[in-house]
């Protein structure tokens, strides 16, 4: 196939900057860009223009003299070159590389460059690169499939999974289709639930703490990945991972201020709340939360969502929703009742949320009572252990005491 004079010039070019890369010609290296150019380089900070390539340049040559490229291929279209280069050379200074000593090891790299040209310079340079190759060489990681490797992948998956497992259990199947992961440091009484949904992957139902979000994500990926958040209430101790998990976040709309604002903290008032919850839960709740989360749609009460009907119980908040499955009478109630004492955090009976923390502590009894009416089979809160046996007795019991 001819080649034509468009497709030649910016094939001459690149040649021709490969070459001065080859000479460690800065000067031809710094006049092949335009002076709005810039030069990205994947995992580092960008080189812009003539002077930012030429200073960036003048560090690796400066670690590595001798390093000299080989272009294996070069593919034009347009204004548009990608280039797959080879170079070989000697990390033996006498200059540093981003602050590592040269330690005389030899490089062997491989790259892809993808260039935009514009009046014959480089107006842009999308530069991937096996930093990893990079680093082993250079003696910052372990040789591949080394004993040294193989012992700190080791220690990298144990202190991994310690860490997972410090704010988040496994998820555990608590009715079909159900799992809860229990989370939160050391307690692990923050309830949040996981619904299959029928064309797969979950459904979030409340999104427990910010420290959560990375043992959430991965739960949820073990399940066929995350499809959605649906928020119980707007409070920082059930939003918290929602904005780090990155999916569509719905909520009641009574809800959307709060969870897109302040997560309803203008209407706690701690002097309601017996110590020592008075005194710590005012300095956790900005730990916990992970701030305001964009929603991106609302549900109402009697709707539908992965097989559960939405019951509005508003009270301890505004827009605080239940989930409710007729089929086997399964509710998921988040902060409708406490079976945890949130000062000691001893499990007890269920009970009324902190008046402190309600908007409507008598709206919040009336709630109790709606969801008692259902006749749950089982009724799962926002913390701590389920409701069981005579579930609705229970609950109004809890309604009715003072």
């Amino acid at each position: 196939m001819a080649t034509s004079a468009q497709d030649t010039a910016p094939k001459t070019l690149m040649t021709a900057y490969f070459d001065a890369l080859t000479r460690h010609d800065l000067d031809a290296i710094a006049a092949a860009w335009a002076a709005d150019g810039v030069c990205h380089i994947a995992g580092q900070p960008d080189a812009n223009g003539p002077d930012g390539v030429r200073a960036w340049w003048a560090e690796f040559f400066g670690s590595s003299p001798d390093l000299r490229f080989d272009v294996e291929e070069l593919i034009a279209e347009g204004d548009q070159v990608a280039v797959r280069w080879t170079a070989k050379g000697t990390f033996a200074g006498p200059g540093s590389l981003q602050g590592v000593e040269p330690t005389y090891a030899r490089l062997d790299l491989e790259g892809l460059d993808l260039f935009t040209l514009r009046d014959g310079q480089i107006v842009t340079e999308r530069a991937y690169t096996d930093g990893a190759t990079l680093a082993r060489q250079i003696g910052l990681l372990p040789p591949l499939g080394s004993t040294a490797e193989q012992r700190m992948t080791r220690a990298f998956n144990g202190q991994a999974k310690l860490k997972r497992r410090a704010v988040c259990n496994d998820p555990e199947r608590v009715a079909e289709g159900v799992w809860l992961v229990r989370g939160g440091f050391p307690l692990k009484s923050m309830n949040v639930y996981l619904i299959e949904d029928e064309g797969g992957g979950v459904t979030m139902f409340d999104a427990g703490i910010k420290a959560m979000s990375t043992g959430l994500s991965a739960a949820a990926a073990t399940l066929g990945g995350l499809n959605r958040i649906v928020l119980g209430h707007s409070h920082g101790d059930h939003r918290g991972a929602a904005p780090a998990l990155h999916v569509p976040t719905f909520c009641h709309p009574a809800e959307r201020i709060d969870a897109e604002g302040d997560g309803g903290s203008h209407y706690f008032d701690w002097s309601h709340v017996n110590v020592p919850a008075r005194w710590t839960l005012p300095r956790l709740l900005p730990v916990w939360d992970g701030g305001p989360v964009a929603i991106a749609g609302t549900v109402e009460e009697g709707e539908e969502v992965s097989g559960f009907r939405v019951v509005h119980i508003p009270g301890h908040a505004p827009g605080q929703i239940a989930l409710f499955r007729e089929s086997d009478r399964v509710a998921l109630s988040t902060d409708c009742f406490y079976t945890l004492d949130i000062g000691t955090g001893r499990h007890v009976a269920p009970r009324v949320p902190a008046s402190g923390t309600n908007l409507d502590t008598e709206q919040a009894r009336a709630s109790i009572r709606k969801l008692a009416a259902l006749e749950p089979s089982v009724a799962w809160p926002g913390h701590a252990d389920p409701v069981t046996g005579d579930v609705r007795g229970q609950l109004e019991q809890a309604a009715s005491a003072t």
